[in-house]
């Protein structure tokens, strides 16, 4: 049964404790596929996905990933790769919005690859950040497409970027941004009986207007029908 976003967000756990229940390829194949309508800068995509099922290959991830057992676990782990090259998708990306209107005309489109063109020329280093901030939503999404589906999952960032590219065979110009394993809950592993780890409340993380709080006490906050 599928279930509203709320429900999915607040019964959502990190799950360490798979079943060993094998995940159908038409269900992950649903679940990269909510994925891909993740948000990213310019709709550029950066993010592309080593699913890794085989014991084999498995095994070589949970060597690079510190010997986290949950690794092999799982019924599937997927590393959550990142594009450091911002134009390796940009000409599709902008013939897709001249076509479907969402620019007027072919110089527009040229003006915006000048755009992304300038941000593939920047230091490996903004770039690297650049797709991580893309890549990061693709990895929640992810998760939470999966919850959807009963799937559970756990984000991981315990890994040797180096050896998991040299493992891999991972071409230049990507960056290993995460791991998520996905697999089935094991009895009582995602019971949301048990009180969730504690958040930060809202007004702690929350800051209008002003990061000083001080300053947030002199806001007037107008009556609804103003």
């Amino acid at each position: 049964m599928r279930v509203e976003f709320e429900s999915v967000a607040d019964t959502r756990r990190t799950v360490h404790e798979y079943s060993d229940e094998s995940i159908d390829r038409s269900t992950l194949d649903a679940i990269f596929e909510a994925t891909t309508l993740s948000p990213s800068g310019y709709n550029l995509q950066p993010w592309e996905f080593l699913a890794l099922r085989d014991e084999e290959t498995k095994t070589a991830l949970k060597e690079v990933a510190h010997g986290q057992e949950h690794v092999v676990a799982a019924d599937t782990a997927v590393v959550v790769l990142g594009n450091t090259d911002p134009m390796a998708h940009a000409e599709p990306v902008f013939d897709d919005w001249l076509a479907k209107g969402y620019i007027p005309n072919e110089d527009v489109r040229s003006a915006l690859l000048d755009n992304v063109e300038a941000m593939a020329d920047l230091p490996a280093t903004e770039r690297r950040v650049w797709t991580t901030r893309s890549t990061a939503l693709a990895a929640m999404t992810l998760m939470y497409a999966a919850w959807d589906r009963g799937v559970a999952s756990c984000p991981m960032e315990g890994f040797d970027a180096d050896a998991l590219v040299d493992a891999f065979d991972v071409p230049d110009g990507y960056e290993p941004v995460m791991i998520v394993t996905l697999g089935y809950p094991a009895d009582g592993a995602a019971d949301v009986e048990n009180e969730r780890k504690g958040r930060r409340p809202v007004d702690e993380v929350v800051h209008y207007e002003s990061f000083d709080p001080t300053d947030e006490a002199t806001l007037e906050t107008p009556d609804i029908g103003e």
